[in-house]
């Protein structure tokens, strides 16, 4: 029996990178998007949180205009074996981002993060989100989608296994993986926010949640 898919030892650290770069070959283009869309919305001495901060990717690529603008970036990752191979910006609080406190803020970033939460608590999450952001702020959503139903649908699972393949991910690898996330991961519905998108391919959407 396959167990179920956890950031262990072996998915933690530069195991972890390579992992998302092989399985998810958009990965450092959308950080660079991400990236472009946070210099646009961080004012002087905004906050910024990072949500399944993993290792760091995000603060890393905004720290430089962070530190001029004199701006507090905080993360946020579950997993203890993650946060220790935590290379970004900023401090780290290792925790669940659904009890964490958050205090009013100009950007906060959920990266591959929500699909990992039940339905209840993304719905909670992103309404806490909501209530905290500041007037003129963003939250910044890349997530996997339920693509339409149909034969459309096949074709953008069926683009999502080409990548992977093409990336250097064997078969057994591709269905290993996708037998370990049966509960665990659960892909967001488009009901289930409201924002405008920036970035799509196959299954995964890139959303914008304006203050």
């Amino acid at each position: 029996m396959i167990k179920d898919f956890v950031f262990s030892k072996k998915m933690v650290g530069e195991n972890f990178n390579n992992h998302v770069k092989e399985q998810l070959p958009f990965y450092e283009m959308v950080t660079n998007a991400v990236t472009m869309i946070v210099r646009n919305y961080l004012p002087e001495n905004g906050l910024v949180y990072d949500i399944g901060a993993s290792t760091g990717n995000i603060t890393s690529s905004i720290k430089d205009f962070a530190i001029t603008r004199k701006a507090k970036v905080e993360s946020i990752e579950r997993s203890e074996e993650m946060a220790k191979t935590w290379k970004g910006y900023g401090v780290i609080h290792i925790g669940n981002a659904t009890e964490f406190e958050y205090k009013e803020f100009d950007v906060c970033v959920c990266f591959l993060v929500l699909m990992f939460l039940s339905i209840e608590e993304r719905k909670n999450l992103i309404l806490k989100l909501e209530n905290k952001v500041k007037q003129g702020g963003i939250i910044i959503v890349v997530d996997k989608l339920l693509v339409d139903g149909g034969y459309f649908g096949t074709v953008m699972r069926r683009l999502t296994l080409d990548w992977k393949l093409k990336n250097g991910a064997t078969p057994e690898e591709i269905i290993s993986k996708e037998l370990s996330l049966c509960g665990v991961q659960r892909p967001m519905t488009k009901s289930e926010l409201i924002g405008k998108e920036f970035f799509r391919f196959g299954e995964f959407v890139g959303w914008v949640i304006e203050g």
